[in-house]
């Protein structure tokens, strides 16, 4: 009776790591899927951040060109005119602007990255922070920028790194504050 009851449970123990061996491959399945969309997401991210620069840019160009030979409103007149809409005074009133006088305050950011430096600045902060106004801050603790877009660079290195989330357009926030927040 004893060898009975002993070879039910040999054989439920060998079915119980079968499952769980079965379970943690699936596991380990499902995690490299969602590692493969999350990295599919950034290159989306990026690329439509890399798309909205471009399309900046070649508006830009186009209006300075045209400004000039057809009679088009100039930038002023673009302003006023933006003014005037409510939508659009207020999406410019949240984007901060990028300063051109920054005074370097620290050293604190020069030995490092810029998600390590970013991570530092939104717990600080304690919220979402638009990338223009990481890179003022990132400038006056003495970070030292190499490309010819800096703000975009700080989008495009958040957008690839998965500690950071976007909130808004530009701006993005510590994706771990959620998870501490919601946990109190």
């Amino acid at each position: 009776m004893s060898e009975n009851l002993l070879s039910r449970l040999e054989q439920s123990l060998r079915q119980s790591r079968a499952a769980r061996m079965h379970l943690a491959a699936r596991l380990r399945e499902l995690e490299a899927e969602a590692d493969s969309v999350r990295a599919e997401l950034a290159e989306m991210d990026t690329l439509a951040s890399q798309t909205e620069a471009a399309i900046y840019r070649l508006l830009s160009s186009v209006l300075a060109s045209s400004n000039v030979t057809l009679g088009l409103p100039s930038d002023a007149e673009l302003e006023a005119a933006m003014r005037q809409s409510p939508a659009s005074a207020e999406r410019r009133q949240q984007i901060p602007t990028v300063r051109n006088n920054v005074e370097v305050l620290s050293d604190r950011f020069m030995d490092r990255t810029i998600p390590q430096a970013v991570t530092l600045l939104l717990r600080e902060e304690g919220g979402p922070l638009h990338v223009n106004e990481l890179y003022n801050r990132l400038l006056e603790g003495g970070f030292k920028f190499t490309g010819q877009n800096p703000t975009i660079s700080v989008a495009v290195s958040l957008n690839r790194n998965t500690r950071f989330r976007k909130v808004a357009p530009g701006t993005f926030d510590l994706v771990m504050r959620d998870a501490s927040s919601k946990a109190s």
